[in-house]
């Protein structure tokens, strides 16, 4: 979820540091997805050794989803994050958590989402305003120096994690912060464990598309880390999304491909007109 606190003014009111904000709906159990899951095997796994981000173990998740409303004991609404402020409109609609109005794809019913269905919100915000990171940032975050644009510009939104449930392993994009803090940097990029303590400590927000894939409850208990791009295998997060690595490499290499045919055709063009 997010909060008020460490985002754009345009975006929050709040002040950036240790703001609570609200807590994670819970919808209806997950319905029973067994028969749409894939066999896992090794190549879908992360590595359960050594690994550049290690494991975040037994951590509490709640779930939260894109337009979700106001309530009296939540009362900021979800169609805006901590770093979009358009996000519904941006994701394509809402991303109705109710498990009878889903497809076996993971996606919403009615709309074919325009950004990835596999999102999280996690404890930390870089960002103070428009014009400036937190102090911290550039030495907590380790890929703040690759990642970095200019001052105010988030370099967590769209990170890539693996969560564990089980057997199970699921993929998703950093979209928002939550839940309930935005200043956890000692947990999210350390060995702390998470210094919220409602909703029985409440340390990772998941979609719907999460929920529904690794057939976890709200409140549940998993296990996650931060991967490289190169660490994502293939599965169902790797095909929505504009602002997802693999959908946006697919264009980029069909209208290189058509780039390279037209120019062929052209070439031959020239060719047959010459002889």
């Amino acid at each position: 979820m997010k909060k008020s606190g460490g985002a754009p003014p345009s975006l929050k009111t709040k002040p950036a540091a240790s703001v609570v904000t609200k807590p994670s709906a819970q919808p209806a159990p997950p319905r029973n997805i067994s028969a749409t899951l894939p066999n896992f095997n090794s190549s879908s796994m992360p590595h359960l050794g050594y690994a550049r981000y290690p494991w975040k173990l037994d951590i509490v998740c709640t779930v939260f989803w894109v337009g979700e409303q106001p309530t009296e004991n939540n009362p900021t609404p979800n169609d805006k994050s901590s770093w979009d402020t358009q996000w519904m409109q941006n994701f394509g609609g809402y991303d109705d958590p109710d498990p009878t109005k889903r497809t076996d794809n993971f996606t919403p019913v009615g709309f074919t989402p325009k950004q990835n269905p596999f999102y999280v919100a996690l404890p930390y915000n870089d960002c103070i305003d428009y014009n400036s990171h937190k102090p911290e940032a550039s030495r907590v975050i380790p890929w703040f120096k690759q990642k970095f644009v200019r001052s105010g510009k988030t370099v967590l939104k769209g990170q890539w994690i693996a969560i564990r449930y089980g057997n199970r392993v699921c993929y998703a994009q950093w979209e928002d912060c939550g839940p309930f803090v935005t200043d956890d940097h000692d947990y999210v990029f350390g060995n702390a464990r998470p210094k919220n303590t409602s909703n029985r400590g409440a340390g990772l927000d998941i979609s719907p598309g999460v929920r529904d894939y690794l057939g976890i409850s709200s409140s549940g208990r998993c296990d996650w880390r931060f991967v490289d791009v190169s660490e994502v295998p293939a599965g169902p997060w790797r095909s929505f999304g504009s602002n997802n690595h693999f959908v946006t490499q697919q264009k980029a290499e069909k209208a290189r491909e058509h780039t390279e045919i037209s120019s062929r055709l052209d070439e031959l063009r020239r060719m047959r007109d010459a002889y």
